[in-house]
């Protein structure tokens, strides 16, 4: 055997691998989470798998660093991950797609400066078509069994209430102020939307071709739930509330079917309670909703019930499940549905026949939440039976995963590589521990700092989860990511009420919130000092609404914490009661009886009832347009922490609603505020 020595092959070889190297030691320098790369985080939803099954639409998310704001586009990409593209040449917002039942259309909805309009894209030949001129925003596309129509929902602007005053006419040229706004509705506004005009959503339908659009609903209601055509294309099954006394009956709705001809209306089911999201079978003989029977309590669980299309042999196909059901898609056989859950912090995907028996099919769907890591995301069914879904991790918004009949899973994008390449994620761990209340194991999360110690102690950040009805897990949290690659240890809790446990821990807080709640997340406080993984001298503590509430009354009760952010709390239950948007909505289930019939009970669970014990500095944030916890609600706690001359600062984010973090830059500003706050009373060693 001969050896010889080739110059110019050995030079190449030593390019490549010094080249290799320093690629190499790139891929591992990484930094830690930043503010500005909040902008650079893409994400996937509303995945619509074609009917044959090799195809994926779905709205690819990104932001706009220019406009402050969240865009969607709709991509395309083969069921084995190949060809990931654009769908349309369109620049305009895109949303709401689905496809044909022949697979050879999608209708989709685009929307422009001028508003938005129902589209059909043709396939084969890529040519897309505007085929409505609209008069409010449709939504719920879905097309009939032959194709021939699209059904869809839109609002139509009603006559509001008239009183008959004198006619005061202003002098030519005066700058006189706006005529007063007049309303007679239980329901008026809504937090992120302001004032709500008088008017209904109605259900219409659109030849898929274009032409006259027909409204099929009729009367003063809203027909705001699902919808779901019948196999006969003349009817449409959908959910609301036609009750005369709808307004004072605002969490129930029943199940009706429209004639889309005569608009003749039957009712389907009659419970009460809420019963919504109806979806007709593929034989058409059996109509699947999401409801439960109100029995006035603070949490209760969704359930899937079936009944055949004449409401007749009405069953509960989850009744032996302990967990609210959040979607679900009928199997093309008829004979399984597929739907998704919580469970103990995870989202699940699985599914069930008519006997009960359920069948795992995936988890950790979700990711469509940037700022905070609760529950979301949003699956479907092709009809060979794959199932494709979001898919999060603790350092991923969500990509699109896919699911064989046989159980196989291939994930099919990776929006956020570029961004994982550079950046170190703060590393995500589980904890479990018992509450002294009564011995329930309490779960809850830490994300440690980027290249953290954990052999050393740090500083722990509390961060209360909002709802209170809601829960945490091991999801993707822009904010939570946030506040760990600035030094904090953060601690994200799931204490009692909080759902994904069953009906019984979800409901532990009526008539007693915020009550042992509390004790959950400081018993939380006081097993991570245990494990040394803080101190004593080390704590701070924030959250939101209901999160904000906690926080608010955590430092009502002890003055542990360093320094204390209270984001957009309730701080007085009988003024928010009767001024949030939801004013309605909180008497019986939360607290027995109206505020003025039971002043002392919602005094008691009010955090103002304990501003006089607060010590701990205090920055108290809220969104001057915020509705939900309106900032009448900060500023009491602020203005009594000014009058007590205890540390605080108050921060009004203009034009904000409840969701502050909706536009990036204030999603960058409240966790800013919040680290800045906290640091000025951090000890650094």
């Amino acid at each position: 055997m001969h050896f010889y020595f080739n110059k110019s092959r050995a030079i190449n070889l030593f390019i490549i691998a010094f080249f290799g190297l320093c690629f190499s030691h790139a891929q591992v320098e990484k930094r830690p989470f930043d503010y500005m790369d909040v902008f650079d985080l893409q994400y996937a939803s509303n995945p619509k798998i074609s009917p044959d099954g090799k195809e994926i639409i779905y709205t690819r998310n990104s932001f706009d660093v220019m406009k402050d704001r969240r865009v969607g586009e709709l991509w395309i990409v083969n069921k084995d991950g190949s060809e990931h593209r654009k769908l349309t040449n369109l620049k305009s917002g895109e949303y709401a797609a689905c496809w044909s039942h022949d697979g050879k259309r999608i209708a989709f909805v685009s929307r422009t400066e001028e508003g938005s309009e129902i589209h059909v894209l043709w396939k084969e030949s890529g040519v897309i078509a505007s085929i409505s001129q609209l008069s409010s925003s449709p939504s719920a596309l879905m097309w009939s069994p032959d194709d021939s129509y699209i059904a869809f929902k839109m609002f139509v602007s009603g006559k509001g209430p008239k009183l008959e005053v004198p006619r005061i006419a202003a002098p030519k040229g005066a700058e006189w102020a706006k005529k007063p706004r007049l309303t007679t509705r239980l329901n008026h506004e809504a937090d992120g939307r302001g004032y709500l005009k008088d008017g209904f959503t109605h259900i219409f339908i659109i030849p898929s071709n274009g032409g006259k659009v027909r409204q099929c609903s009729t009367g003063d209601f809203n027909y705001s739930g699902g919808i779901s055509w019948m196999q006969d294309g003349k009817h449409i099954v959908f959910s609301a509330n036609r009750e005369q006394d709808r307004e004072y009956q605002f969490r129930n709705s029943n199940i009706y079917k429209v004639h889309i001809d005569t608009k003749e209306i039957t009712q389907v089911s009659a419970n009460f309670g809420p019963e919504y999201s109806p979806k007709v079978s593929p034989d058409g003989k059996w109509i699947a909703y999401l409801g439960y029977e109100d029995k006035i309590r603070t949490y209760q669980l969704t359930q899937l019930h079936v009944m055949q299309n004449d409401g007749s042999q009405k069953t509960i196909w989850t009744g032996g499940l302990d967990r609210s059901i959040k979607d679900f898609q009928w199997r093309k056989n008829g004979k399984e549905i597929v739907f998704s859950y919580d469970d103990y912090g995870v989202t699940k995907i699985a599914s069930v026949n008519s006997a009960g028996f359920l069948k795992p099919i995936a988890q950790d769907m979700g990711g469509t939440t940037v700022g905070r890591p609760y529950a979301s995301g949003q699956f479907d069914v092709s009809e060979k039976g794959a199932v494709v879904y979001t898919k999060t991790s603790t350092t991923s918004l969500s990509n699109l995963a896919i699911v064989n009949k046989r159980g196989k899973e291939l994930q099919l994008t990776d929006l956020n590589q570029e961004l994982n390449n550079i950046v170190e994620w703060g590393e995500v761990e589980e904890i479990k521990y018992q509450s002294t209340v009564d011995n329930r194991e309490i779960q809850g999360w830490i994300i440690y700092p980027p290249a953290y110690d954990k052999d050393k102690p740090g500083p722990l950040l509390i961060e209360n989860h909002g709802g209170p009805i809601l829960n945490y897990g091991e999801r993707f949290s822009a904010e939570l990511q946030l506040y760990a690659s600035k030094g904090y240890i953060v601690f994200y809790p799931n204490p009692r009420g909080s759902t994904s446990y069953g009906e019984e821990f979800g409901d532990l807080l009526y008539n007693n919130y915020p009550g042992d709640d509390y004790q959950d997340v400081m018993d939380g406080v006081d097993e991570l000092i245990k494990r040394g993984i803080t101190t004593e001298d080390q704590l701070y503590v924030t959250g939101g609404s209901a999160g904000g509430i906690m926080t608010a009354w955590i430092i009502g009760k002890n003055n542990r914490f360093q320094a204390a952010v209270v984001h957009k709390p309730v701080m007085n239950w009988i003024s928010k009661t009767l001024v949030a948007d939801n004013y309605y909505g909180y008497a019986n289930y939360r607290y027995p009886g109206q505020p003025w019939e039971n002043v002392d009970n919602y005094w008691k669970f009010s955090p103002i009832s304990l501003v006089g014990n607060i010590e701990t500095p205090t920055m108290v944030m809220v969104g001057m347009n915020d509705l939900r916890t309106p900032p009448s609600e900060a500023k009491q706690l602020y203005h009594a922490l000014k009058l007590r001359k205890i540390e605080t600062m108050l921060v009004e984010i203009p034009g904000a609603s409840h969701g502050i973090a909706s536009r990036p830059s204030n999603l960058i500003n409240k966790v800013a505020y919040t680290v800045a706050w906290c640091d000025k009373y951090r000890i650094i060693e």
